[in-house]
């Protein structure tokens, strides 16, 4: 009987919710500092709760999915999951606006930047390419209809949703842009509007799309599923609300204590804003992309991981200058140096290539590992420059030129699969207009209706 009850749904449901009560107490007792928690300890209780509340998240959004349309839910999923990245950038940039014109103000505003395009190279070479490989390696013990095995050298893939070529469509335009970004030495109003402007026509295209049945839930989302709808969406704004809560309170502490462990170890500051605070703060949305392979749902993690792609390079983009002017108390443009131009263009061409690759709607092992090879190796070659070079200004020349390399191969790849895929391409801008014109089409009629 007990062994029973511990396999309900609900069980599941509350032990998720426990994870998150320690971080909890601890935030009502006035936190890490005031207890005299340990780094270590710091981040065991804020990385539980942190996981407790992704999968907390991933069940709000699955059981979303009976009410709003799929790639909606996702995209409020994606948003939730980052929302830790958008605050750590926020705080950088608030900073950065406050101290216009000194040195601490342009320091800060260098690590928003490195920051942002930290999270955003994480998201591809690591996300993208560890979980298409774990999809296909997870396919050996699950029945993933989407991992499609092939003979020869990597060859087995990952079949994505066809459905996405809107996010990959929007995602393509906003990466275009993010190349001419440097060339006004910061980030303006005129980007915000840009990229803030093409995110607002992604959700207005998709929250008009159609609810679809999906009869493939299990467990959790499938048990909350079965309420009716007027406590279903109560339930499901809980989930959303109190998860996002958790991540947004847990994560800071996670970072910062992952940085102090870092430093303590001696990697450089930058260096820890850049990679090691990205990487805790991506860690909710990685976790439910896993959770949703390990159920055999990789066309759904693979739909969450775009569309934080997508929100990261829009909306995390647009919003820096908004935060820095509002710092400021006027209208102003955040500022970067050389060596964070030089980050914003391999950030695009990466995104650049990743979209080539999803351009026939499949990701192979081959190419997950060329994305994973290429970030790691270019990480890895930097610290080392950063470590071994006993000047500083010939380290940020030499990281540079090592920026400047990898975009180069980047584009090349890109350009390559752009040409060989063209066909694809057209493709994906013809469904992606055709999508449009229906969501509005129904919008149309839902108002002659009325």
């Amino acid at each position: 009987m007990l062994v029973d009850r511990l396999k309900h749904p609900g069980a599941a449901l509350v032990l998720a919710a426990l994870l998150t009560l320690p971080w909890v107490t601890v935030e009502l007792t006035g936190g890490p500092g005031a207890n005299n928690f340990s780094d270590v300890l710091t981040v065991t209780v804020s990385g539980v709760a942190v996981l407790g509340a992704s999968f907390l998240l991933a069940w709000g959004a699955e059981t979303a999915e009976k009410d709003v349309p799929r790639a909606f839910a996702i995209a409020v999923l994606a948003v939730l999951a980052v929302a830790p990245e958008y605050a750590v950038d926020a705080l950088y940039a608030w900073t950065a606006g406050a101290n216009v014109g000194t040195p601490r103000g342009m320091e800060a505003a260098n690590l928003a930047v490195a920051n942002m395009t930290g999270a955003n190279r994480i998201l591809i070479g690591l996300g993208w390419s560890g979980i298409a490989m774990f999809t296909v390696y997870r396919a050996t013990t699950s029945r993933d209809v989407a991992v499609e095995r092939r003979e020869g050298f990597l060859a087995s893939r990952v079949q994505l949703d066809r459905n996405i070529s809107t996010e990959i469509a929007f995602l393509l335009a906003a990466t275009a842009y993010a190349f001419f970004v440097p060339f006004s030495g910061g980030i303006g109003i005129l980007d915000t509007v840009v990229l803030v402007g093409l995110y607002v026509a992604y959700i207005g295209i998709i929250i008009r799309g159609d609810v679809v049945a999906h009869d493939d839930q299990v467990g959790v989302p499938a048990y909350l599923q079965g309420f009716v709808r007027r406590y279903r969406i109560p339930i499901v704004i809980v989930l959303f609300a109190y998860s996002g809560l958790m991540i947004a309170t847990a994560v800071h502490p996670f970072a910062h204590g992952l940085e102090s462990i870092g430093e303590a170890a001696g990697i450089p500051p930058f260096f820890m804003i850049q990679w090691i605070a990205p990487l805790a703060s991506e860690s909710p949305e990685l976790i439910v992309v896993a959770y949703l392979v390990n159920k055999a749902r990789s066309t759904a993690g693979f739909n969450a991981l775009i569309s934080s792609k997508l929100n990261q390079w829009t909306l995390l983009i647009g919003t820096l200058a908004v935060v820095y002017s509002i710092a400021a108390g006027q209208i102003g443009t955040l500022p970067f140096d050389e060596k964070q131009q030089a980050e914003i263009w391999i950030t695009a061409a990466q995104s650049l290539f990743a979209i080539a690759i999803l351009t026939n709607f499949t990701i192979s092992l081959r190419e997950a590992l060329t994305l994973l090879v290429l970030f790691a190796s270019q990480v890895v070659t930097e610290f080392a420059i950063i470590r071994t070079v006993a000047s500083e200004a010939r380290a940020t020349e030499l990281s540079i030129l090592l920026l400047d390399a990898y975009t180069v191969v980047y584009l090349a790849l890109a350009l390559y699969l752009f040409a060989a895929r063209r066909e694809e391409v057209l493709y994906l801008f013809r469904k992606t207009a055709r999508d449009a014109s229906d969501a509005m089409g129904r919008t149309s009629a839902a108002e002659t209706d009325d």
